[in-house]
């Protein structure tokens, strides 16, 4: 009997990790790897922005409207010229056929300095996973997340609107191709900005607490000329108030959610695509692209022994972009997004509610890996109740050399 069980748990095993992909949830296709291969890619890339107005310095080389002033004078005055190569990437990926599916690894980095580092141009790293079949470990896109509507654009940060965040996770995802099913359990307590959790709870001497993991999951419905996708992600957070007395405990938890629904649809015959999305929770701004703090305050009048309560800020997302191909040299992407904060009632007058992204440009393509292109971007500020906006508008070109080459292992070289 307990041969006979061995038998039966290695065979489920084998049948569940052979459950592997055409493609690989939008970023790689392993499975066409019949030996053992390793590719090394990447691109250098130079951005020159002039900025008719300003933002925070750390994120100089970017439009993230969070980031923009929320007063007269808070970065100084408008008007800059930029130069930045951090958007340059390095990257190294493997595949290998085993009798469980093929074996992938990938590694990579760019120099876009966040965190600690936030403004200097400092290794990042992006993606460090491995996948075996079905399962995978490691840092990924977050399945809340769906890369394929990020647009073709010059700009480094990408839309607001958008959820965007490359978490460390476990995975399963048991139906993979054209229609996907997949499950994870992420890291809780990061943010976007690679910062601690205690830093995205307004409330002061409070510290933040992760029992479980992040649960997120997405149902993708494919088809040759479009898809559809929902995603939803469950977040228990938990903050402990270290300066509790017996006459005073703000302590507290809340269970954050988010369902994001998102779709890319093939337009003509030439590769254009409308991408969309729209994304609505509470307290998951951190797996948002650029959005404030997830938990914030209120009164609660009456407990002296509780007098502010934690609450989840509801959040709306919008992601609306085209990216059109007039033919093999020349394409252009156009589109709008934003975040849509509801601030608690404690809130500051001059707290972020609202952020607008929006961006247009041309793109030429002379030559394989070679890019050169003009945008014109704008994005918008606007506060919490005094009525304070602030609107940026920059122009940005952009180089872009790309390189790659696929070692076969046993094989020819590509």
């Amino acid at each position: 009997m307990t041969l006979r069980i061995v038998r039966w748990s290695a065979a489920l095993v084998t049948m569940l990790a052979v459950m592997r992909p055409t493609m690989m949830l939008g970023q790689d296709d392993t499975t066409a790897a019949k030996k053992p291969e390793l590719t090394v890619y990447g691109f250098v890339q130079n951005d020159i922005i002039g900025d008719f107005g300003t933002n925070d310095p750390d994120w100089f080389d970017m439009v993230r409207p969070t980031k923009l002033p929320s007063f007269d004078g808070e970065f100084g005055k408008n008007g800059h010229f930029y130069e930045s190569v951090r958007q340059s990437r390095f990257g190294v990926k493997g595949a290998t056929p085993t009798p469980l599916g093929v074996l992938f690894a990938r590694f990579e980095f760019d120099m876009t300095g966040i965190g600690a580092q936030a403004g200097q141009t400092q290794v990042r790293l992006r993606y460090a996973y491995g996948e075996l079949g079905a399962f995978g470990i490691g840092q990924m896109n977050s399945l809340f997340m769906d890369l394929d509507i990020f647009p073709n654009t010059l700009e480094a940060w990408g839309p607001n609107g958008m959820v965007f965040f490359r978490n460390i996770q476990v995975r399963w995802s048991p139906i993979r191709g054209e229609s996907e099913l997949a499950f994870a359990l992420e890291r809780p307590g990061a943010s976007g900005d690679a910062g601690v959790f205690t830093d995205r709870v307004e409330l002061a001497n409070i510290s933040a607490r992760f029992p479980s993991p992040d649960f997120s999951a997405h149902y993708r419905w494919g088809h040759p000329t479009w898809y559809v996708q929902l995603a939803g992600m469950l977040s228990p957070i938990y903050w402990d108030d270290l300066a509790s007395s017996s006459t005073r405990n703000l302590s507290g938890s809340t269970v954050g959610w988010g369902l994001n629904l998102s779709s890319r649809i093939n337009v003509g015959d030439r590769g254009s695509q409308l991408k969309l999305q729209a994304i609505y929770g509470k307290a998951v701004e951190n797996y948002m692209n650029d959005a404030p703090i997830d938990i914030g305050v209120k009164t609660n009048p009456g407990n002296v022994f509780q007098p502010f309560l934690g609450v989840p800020l509801p959040v709306f997302g919008l992601v609306a972009f085209y990216d059109h191909t007039w033919n093999k040299h020349w394409t252009s992407s156009i589109g709008y997004s934003q975040v849509n904060i509801e601030n608690s009632e404690s809130q500051l007058p001059t707290d972020f509610r609202l952020g607008q992204y929006a961006l247009a440009n041309v793109l030429y393509t002379p030559v394989k890996d070679f890019l050169v292109g003009l945008e014109g971007q704008w994005g918008q500020r606007q506060n919490k109740s005094n009525g304070y906006t602030f609107n940026d508008y920059r122009l940005q070109f952009t180089g872009k050399f790309n390189f790659g080459h696929t070692f076969v292992f046993g094989g020819s070289q590509q």
